[in-house]
């Protein structure tokens, strides 16, 4: 009886009718990973983005962040206060966002400042300054702020952006 049953798991048909059902489970499962992985932004972000970046010699990321820029300076097009602060709010936010992902720890910007060298941002100091401004901004709604140092102010963003080379 035993022998029987062994011989039976062992057969060239069984083996053959196993290796036909794991075939088959492994194509349905190899299908269903590869529709799992079109349906979601994972693929295109981790692969279809980076091999453009990787082309075009740009580092990652770079396209978003100079869509984000644009919208950034046209804030200062219109002439309302406010709109300046918004602009340097976000350009500090912005910054904010491009050193979280460049891998500077901290709990908020001045802290991942003082991670940054000159190397990394050669008018780092500037950078710190306008930060400050852009705090007194926001702990302040009463801040006034003239076009002229809203523009000198995003000129230090760009120049931060640019020495990263994102622009």
């Amino acid at each position: 009886m035993i022998n029987n049953i062994i011989d039976f798991f062992t057969s060239p048909i069984f083996l053959f009718y196993l290796k036909i059902i794991f075939i088959t489970i492994g194509a349905v499962l190899s299908f269903g990973i590869i529709l799992i992985l079109i349906n979601t932004n994972w693929a295109k972000f981790r692969f279809l983005e980076g091999w453009t970046e990787f082309l075009i010699y740009r580092p990652f990321g770079v396209n978003r962040t100079f869509k984000q820029w644009v919208k950034i300076s046209k804030r200062l097009e219109p002439g309302k206060a406010e709109d300046y602060k918004m602009s340097l709010i976000e350009a500090d936010s912005l910054l904010d966002d491009v050193l979280k992902r460049m891998g500077f720890k901290g709990e908020n910007m001045k802290e991942r400042l003082e991670q940054i060298d000159a190397k990394t941002l050669p008018d780092i100091e500037s950078i710190k300054k306008v930060n400050k401004l852009r705090n007194s901004i926001v702990y302040d709604s009463d801040y006034d702020l003239s076009l002229d140092k809203a523009k000198e102010t995003l000129r230090i963003y760009e120049k931060a952006f640019r020495d990263l080379e994102l622009f």
